[in-house]
């Protein structure tokens, strides 16, 4: 009897262990594996749209190690990371276009003519996109940036300086919305 006992806590504890965060039924892994590196789930955070605060999409930061700094984690070229992103309401494509111009256009600064073609490249790997689908964006150090839809590989952006400006989206001085950020960040 004791046996068992001790077993089925021990797989309780797995179970948790295993798992990760969680936001709005959302789940993502604590740790995962990308390019030969073991990512480290940083934070959870819920894009919210509009003054009605509807719930867009939840985001889950991965860095190789955890960080509450924002400008550290926008200007870490040389290590990988991942923002991993899960639908939880329709988004038609031509809307999620828009919010990448004005969030390239909010913070690239001077360098917004140096990348508006890979941002126009981004926009081309856009879909209506349901509950459920994903979109995950991989920084690899000197290859650039991966963007997969839906687990699919739609291309790579190249350039350190196109990565720092995408992660200033969510984790710069004016995110979408600013719980989003805070919770990329691990402060909620």
């Amino acid at each position: 009897m004791k046996i068992r006992i001790l077993v089925a806590m021990v797989a309780v504890v797995l179970a948790f262990s295993v798992m990760a965060g969680e936001l709005a039924g959302i789940s993502m892994p604590d740790e995962i594996d990308v390019d030969g590196k073991k990512l480290v789930l940083n934070g959870l955070g819920l894009r919210e749209a509009s003054m009605l605060k509807v719930d867009v999409y939840v985001a889950g930061l991965y860095l190789e190690r955890k960080s509450s700094d924002a400008d550290a984690v926008i200007e870490s070229d040389d290590e990988v990371k991942r923002i991993r992103m899960e639908f939880v309401r329709k988004v038609k494509q031509k809307s999620i276009i828009k919010a990448w111009d004005e969030g390239f256009e909010t913070n690239a600064g001077s360098m917004g003519d140096a990348l508006a073609e890979r941002v126009a490249t981004l926009n081309s790997y856009m879909i209506d996109f349901v509950s459920g689908d994903t979109m995950t964006f991989t920084y690899l150090p000197e290859k650039g940036v991966e963007v997969e839809v839906n687990g699919t590989s739609r291309g790579r952006i190249e350039g350190a300086d196109f990565a720092r400006v995408l992660w200033s989206i969510w984790l710069g001085p004016e995110p979408p919305n600013p719980g989003i950020k805070t919770g990329m960040l691990g402060l909620e």
